[in-house]
């Protein structure tokens, strides 16, 4: 890989990273445009990714560091008590509550990595697979637009759930989270639509779907640095470095533009683009 290939293809995965878009499925649309092969290891796109976690770490600083402070500061407080129905639950302050759902929402992607990780790198490569999952995008995109309406019935009521969303909603959006791992099927795509589906509110779940992601990914990079990866990687350093900085600089952009997307704009234009590139990659591929 050239040095001008990684800036490239950084600014692609920071582009698409936070719009619905599949950043992933754009990285191996890219890969196929420009004639870089593709290779076993996924150093690069695990290091892009992190950079991309990195702009959202700086986006969200004020809320993260509230998370972090809110929920040391409340440990002394924490205590079980017995809801309105008799059952038995942990009563804490809001910013432990939030972190809890978010552990509950990393379960089902901590189990992908744990027993589904060779099966899931099987499919990077694969340019026809993007293209279906697209497709698999493209109508969980018009269907959350749809099922959000105004007026209509949720699956699970958001209004009575602390934070805005409740443990069953984190945990469903969790399962759509688990299930990008596809490259192509967008993750903040499928993590947000999943969440509007069950009724969550697009201003609570734009800003949930951008925090869960963060444990999973830096955690993956860091085994990653740490089992000797960047030894065995065929991506040279500079190439890594400089996908690395591009991703991070045009992540701050879209990650701060995709806020303002999700509350105002339809998801519904985003799965017509997403449908329009699944027809392009399979007529020209």
């Amino acid at each position: 890989m050239e040095w001008f290939e990684a800036v490239i293809l950084g600014i692609l995965q920071g582009l698409t990273e936070f719009l619905p878009v599949s950043s992933s499925g754009h990285l191996e649309i890219g890969k196929v445009l420009l004639g870089v092969e593709t290779t076993d290891d996924l150093l690069f796109t695990t290091m892009v990714h992190a950079a991309t976690v990195l702009s959202t770490i700086v986006v969200f600083r004020k809320q993260i560091w509230d998370l972090i402070t809110g929920f040391f500061c409340g440990l002394k407080d924490w205590k079980i008590v017995k809801n309105e129905n008799g059952a038995r639950v942990l009563a804490c302050n809001d910013q432990t509550d939030y972190l809890l759902k978010m552990v509950v929402s990393m379960i089902p992607i901590f189990v992908v990595g744990m027993f589904f990780k060779d099966q899931v790198e099987s499919l990077f490569g694969s340019i026809y697979v993007v293209g279906w999952a697209l497709i698999v995008t493209s109508i969980l995109l018009f269907f959350s637009d749809y099922a959000s309406r105004p007026g209509r019935k949720s699956i699970f009521p958001a209004n009575e759930s602390r934070n805005g969303i409740s443990y069953w909603q984190a945990l469903a959006v969790g399962l759509g989270q688990a299930f990008a791992v596809v490259p192509g099927l967008s993750r903040s795509g499928t993590t947000i639509s999943t969440g509007l589906i069950c009724g969550v509110k697009r201003e609570v779940m734009a800003q949930f779907s951008f925090l869960m992601v963060l444990v999973p990914i830096l955690g993956e990079t860091f085994l990653q640095v740490v089992g000797g990866e960047f030894g065995t990687s065929s991506v040279g350093v500079l190439p890594l470095i400089l996908g690395f900085v591009s991703a991070f600089v045009s992540g701050l952009f879209a990650c701060k533009a995709m806020m303002a997307l999700v509350r105002k704009a339809k998801l519904s234009w985003f799965a017509l683009y997403c449908l329009v590139a699944s027809v392009c990659i399979f007529i020209f591929a």
